[in-house]
């Protein structure tokens, strides 16, 4: 089974469009196609995020974590050199959790690793269209 990692910017987007391809990951996991994972810093950055912008879809980001485990971030785990602190431990938690993907709409940070698992430690790094895409 795949499992899959949110970056912060992946549940935001989920929480704030609930008909977006973000969220329809979260519901192809409550099916059984795979299982997500997130670590605290990415949902606490969401919900500051939505608290700032769109509060009234907190109520949507609570529901939707339901589905997501919280997987904690190992700063001992290895991460490409390339990232910055912040993306490096959302990186981490990922290899933390095994994850085999990692869905962000980071490009600026992780566009440069997107879909080379032979850079990541074996994660593939996607946006969530390419991620459906590739189901």
């Amino acid at each position: 089974m795949k499992q899959v990692f949110l970056d912060a910017n992946v549940l935001f987007t989920a929480a704030h469009n609930p008909g977006g391809k973000a969220a329809l990951v979260v519901e192809l996991a409550a099916a059984g196609h795979c299982q997500l994972f997130t670590s605290e810093y990415a949902h606490e950055e969401a919900r500051r995020n939505l608290t700032a912008k769109y509060p009234h879809c907190l109520p949507q980001l609570a529901h939707l974590l339901s589905t997501v485990n919280i997987t904690p971030s190992n700063l001992s785990v290895p991460f490409p050199d390339s990232l910055v602190p912040k993306d490096a431990a959302i990186f981490q938690a990922a290899v933390t959790c095994k994850a085999t993907h990692l869905l962000t709409g980071d490009l600026k940070h992780f566009g440069h690793l997107m879909k080379r698992p032979d850079e990541t430690f074996g994660i593939t790094v996607h946006s969530v269209a390419d991620f459906l895409s590739s189901l």
